[in-house]
Parts: C-alpha cells; structure tokens; sequence
C-alpha cells in the first residue's frame, strides 16, 4: 500500500467543469426564477417574454461555460457560476424598477451583459498565456492615463451628479475610469514585478514598523497625485479613493513590508484632510454623510434623499424582505445603478444582502486562492489585484449606501446598470479564470499524457 511505504502520488486533479455546469444552472434559475417573480410580484402574473429572456440568459451562459471547457479547462469551477447568479438577479431588480418607473434599462443591460460575454469570450481565446501581460506594463499604464483624460476632453466630456467622468459620442456614453481600472492593475503588477526587491528594502525603524526609504517614496507619492488629480478635476471621490487604495494593497502584498500600509494611511489622511478644506465637492460629500437628516427635505436639490429613502427601505425590508416586486425601491434616486443595492436589501431584507455580499466575497476569496497557488509572480499580483479591486469597490459602494462611509458614486459590480461597469468586469473574471486555470494545470513534468488524471500543482505524500 502507497500509504504504509510512504510512497509519493500524485493528488489525482478533476477539471471540475461538471461541478461548474451543475452551479451555473442554479444561477440561471436564481435569474430567471428573479424576473418572473417581479412579474408576479407587480402584475400578479409571469412576464410573457420570460421564455425569450430566459433563452437569451441561458445562450450566453451556456457560450461562457462552453468557451472555459475548451481554452481553460482546469479553471475555478466555482467564479463563472457566482458571476451569472448576480448578474441575473442585477438585472431582475433592474427589470422591477423599470416596471415602476416606466424605463427599458432591464432590456440595454442584457444587451450589456451580451456584449460583456463576447468580450469574457475573446480575453480567455485570445490570452492563452497571462504573463504575455508584463510586456504591456508601460503600455496599458499609457492607455490608462489618456482613458482617464478623456472626460476633461471638450466635445465629449460631460459632467453627470457633479462628477466628470463619462464621455458622449452620438447616444453612446462610456465611462473611461472602468477599462482604466484593469489597464492599471496590469501596469501596477509589472512594475512591482520589476521593483519590489528595491522597494521591499527597509529604511527606519519606528515603533516597531520599519518605513520604506524616502528614496523609495516616488511611486507611491505619484500615485497619491494622480488620485488627488481625479478628485480635483473629476470630482471622482469613488475612483480616485479605488486607483490609491488598489495600488497600495498591491505594493504591501508584493513587498509584504507594513511600512507602506502605514505610509499610505498617512498619505490618506493627509489627502482626504486638504481636500475637504479646498474642494467644496467633498466638503458637501462629507457634511451629507455626517448628518443626512438635516439636508433631508431642506432644499430644491433634496441631496438627502437617496440615503434616507434607501434607509426608509432596507429598515422596511426587514429580515427576509418584502418580496421582489413587493416594495417601493423606485422611492430611491438611480436606484438601478448607484443604490442597487437599496433596493435589493428592500426586496430581499438583511438575508439577501448578507447572501450578496457573501458572493462577492467569494469571487475575492477565489481571486485571492489563484493568487496563492499561482506559480509566477506576474500572476501573483495580477490575481491580488483584480481580485482587489473589486473588494475595494463593493466596500466603497456598500458603505456608502449602508451610510458607513460618504458617498462615492461607483457602481456595484455586475448588479448595477452600466455597461461601462459590466463589460470591465467581464474581463476581470476572464482574467481570473485564465490566472486560475495555469495554476491548477498539472506541470510539464509530471504529465502522462492524461490531464484529467493529473492535479494542480503539488504531489502529496500519503502517511
């Protein structure tokens, strides 16, 4: 017996694209099983194009699931299937407002969603190697840049609720910030690639933490900038607090020294200090937050509403909620994008946010678990990032909503409207899935000719 001579084998890998079909159908039935129960919950019958709509749902992810079976075979089973389940219900609560409110964004994100799968489709086809990526460090930083120029551009920049960060050509508009925010997750990993043993170096030492060497401080620093720059001239508080705060996780986790975290705490504070005394945007940002009540009902701009109906509604929620299509989300300003999740904690109560939350938390555990078992440092810190980025963001806009933080005005992934979000997004996890499918492939060396026979990266013995 291998178990009493101690003998090595190899720990026998699943490609587990089985377990992943079978997850994906319940997330099909979460969305479609979603839209009819608005259709019930608001006309008392199910929506006749549930069969359209559905087909259309299943098409798509049946497309996805197929294209990871043939170009990433032994990738995680499990983000595809999280991903599906809350873009159906994104775009079921989506469908409910539109039923109050009398809009057809329901229909605009499916064609959104579409155009996000076709995208996931490509990036997985055509990137068959991540570390092809590092080539593109300086490159995807240089298109990061000029995407978030974009919106100062005369012509086609337009400022949408006090921020610009959107671009308009025709009837299409485009939020630049969200293809941005992977471009720089890509330039942050090359670079730290490249510099982390330079900046993994330690300089003082105070009160037990050992700080950077000021030598060191130029990236850090210009990052620093470029967010205060956002800030300034987008009066983008969600984008600029997510490209810092992305960068600075990234630069810890490659150097895992706790002398940059307390770098940038102070940078933050220092920053969020100046620019609530000179810029009168996040002043009013904060002052909304700190007391919401007494701007509630006060003015023509009514600037309390949406915290407070938001408020109103997810107390009326409860624990269980009043039932898709049962409550009042559309009482909420841009319920469909930036209070989506208002109006989900209205319908489905404390449970259905606490289950929402915990998907998300899943994708990043999922990011975080390819991370760690990746085999090259590129897809390391990619894997750490992207996987980052959407932590940071999910906090940022369910604290605001939940009135734990300000306001920032970015969207929650997969769940609000937007294309711009959604198509990014896409890509994200079509990143993570070829992350993830390099690192559970079975190396060159202890192939057999078998695949499927062969596990992830490691032989364990067996005692």
């Amino acid at each position: 017996m291998a178990q009493q001579s101690g003998a090595l084998m190899p720990f026998v890998h699943r490609r587990r694209r089985g377990a992943e079909l079978f997850l994906l159908i319940l997330a099909l039935v979460v969305g479609v099983g979603a839209y009819a129960a608005v259709g019930l919950g608001v006309k008392e019958k199910v929506p006749p194009d549930i069969v359209s709509y559905g087909g259309w749902l299943a098409a798509l992810i049946i497309v996805a699931h197929i294209t990871v079976r043939l170009v990433a075979p032994y990738a995680d089973p499990v983000l595809l299937p999280i991903v599906a389940a809350l873009n159906g219900l994104g775009l079921a609560e989506i469908h409910r407002l539109d039923l109050a409110l009398n809009h057809h964004f329901a229909r605009q994100q499916l064609v959104w969603m579409t155009l996000g799968v076709a995208l996931f489709v490509a990036t997985l086809t055509i990137l068959r190697d991540h570390r092809v990526l590092q080539r593109f460090t300086y490159t995807s930083g240089l298109a990061a840049i000029v995407l978030l120029l974009l919106p100062m551009a005369p012509g086609i920049g337009k400022s949408v609720n006090g921020a610009r960060i959107w671009i308009h050509v025709g009837s299409m508009s485009f939020q630049p910030g969200e293809v941005a925010k992977v471009l720089l997750v890509v330039t942050f990993a090359g670079y730290l690639v490249l510099h982390r043993d330079a900046l993994a170096l330690a300089g003082r030492r105070v009160a037990m933490v050992d700080l950077p060497r000021g030598r060191d401080l130029g990236p850090i620093l210009t990052m620093w900038a470029v967010s205060l720059g956002i800030l300034v001239f987008q009066h983008d508080l969600g984008s600029s607090l997510l490209f810092f705060g992305l960068f600075l996780v990234m630069l810890y986790v490659a150097t895992e020294r706790a002398g940059w975290l307390v770098v940038g705490a102070t940078l933050f504070v220092v920053g969020s200090y100046l620019t609530y005394v000179f810029i009168a945007h996040v002043r009013e940002r904060f002052q909304l937050w700190s007391d919401v009540w007494a701007h509630y009902g006060q003015n023509t701009d009514d600037k309390g509403r949406q915290t407070v109906e938001t408020m109103f509604g997810m107390a009326w929620g409860g624990l269980v909620g009043r039932g898709l299509g049962q409550g009042s989300p559309w009482r909420i300003p841009f319920a469909e994008s930036d209070f989506i999740f208002g109006a989900i904690g209205e319908e489905l109560g404390l449970t259905g946010s606490i289950a929402v939350i915990l998907l998300y938390g899943l994708i990043v555990e999922r990011a975080l678990r390819a991370a760690l078992i990746c085999r090259d440092d590129i897809g390391k810190l990619l894997a750490t990032g992207l996987g980052g980025a959407i932590a940071i963001q999910v906090f940022v806009v369910v604290g605001g909503v939940t009135h734990l933080i300000p306001l920032t005005g970015l969207t929650t992934p997969f769940l609000s409207y937007g294309g711009s979000s959604l198509v990014a997004n896409w890509v994200i996890v079509a990143v993570l899935l070829r992350i993830s499918d390099a690192a559970r492939r079975p190396p060159p060396d202890l192939s057999t000719g078998d695949d499927a026979a062969m596990d992830e990266t490691q032989v364990v013995k067996l005692t």
